[in-house]
Order: structure tokens, then sequence, then C-alpha cells
């Protein structure tokens, strides 16, 4: 894979992936990665996400874990880490850390899970300080 091109003296922008039927929500993550230096890209189902993921190299992905169907978001966060595996892959979820969520999270590769409640800027300066401490994990290259 080539490297991003951007303009002399710039890096390349920090790309993300919101994934969330609900548009409210999807509107504050979007707002809250834009000021954290992310280049957000949003979908609100899963064909949407797919052409996506086809199109850009996501350092960053938020996935809602109930797109349509209980549960539908978790296998589009997997195919997310198996097409990024450098990238932190995260899923907001509408329960706490139950048994069943967190053996999930393992199954699919994700990094982290947040509770749907949190608000965007938290959710998502979480995610920028725990990529910041990973040296080179995430950054496209």
């Amino acid at each position: 894979m080539s490297k991003p091109l951007a303009p002399k003296g710039k890096t390349p922008s920090r790309m993300a992936l919101v994934v969330h039927s609900d548009l409210a929500a999807l509107s504050s993550l979007q707002a809250a990665l834009s000021e954290n230096g992310f280049t957000p890209i949003v979908a609100r189902d899963l064909p949407t996400a797919l052409l996506a993921i086809t199109q850009h190299y996501f350092e960053v992905a938020i996935v809602a874990s109930q797109l349509r169907e209980v549960g539908d978001g978790w296998p589009l966060a997997g195919v997310l880490h198996l097409v990024f595996p450098r990238s932190f892959v995260s899923v907001l979820s509408p329960t706490e850390g139950d048994v069943l969520t967190l053996q999930s999270a393992i199954n699919y590769g994700v990094k982290e899970v947040y509770k749907e409640s949190i608000p965007a800027r938290e959710v998502v300066g979480a995610i920028s300080a725990a990529i910041d401490k990973i040296p080179g994990a995430s950054r496209v290259q």
C-alpha cells in the first residue's frame, strides 16, 4: 500500500471511521474526532461502512454494537480488525461490560468497548490517549 499524499510540509490526515445508525450519536462522534485532528468518515449502515473500508485506510474505527439488529456491529468490528490490524477498533455498547460483551470484544479483536451513554468527547479523548501510548502501532506508514 502506498503512502497517503499530503501537502508539502504536512503530515497525512489521521482517518477515522464511525459507524452508527443514530444520526445524533454519529454527528457527536464526527465533531469530537474532527476536534482531535482526525478526518472522520461516517456510515449509518453496513453497506456504506464496507464501501468506506475499500476506499480509505483507517487509524481508528468506532462501531456501534447494534446497527440494525442486536449485535450486528460486532462482526463489522471483526472485519475492521482483520483489514486494518494496526488500527484502534472500538465498539459502543448500550450495556456495561458484561460477560457476553467482553467475550465478543475478545473474539472480534476489539481494543476497547465504551458504553454508549459516555459523551463523544470522552470516548474520542480516551481513544486518542490510547493510540498515542502505542508507539507506531496505529500510524499509517
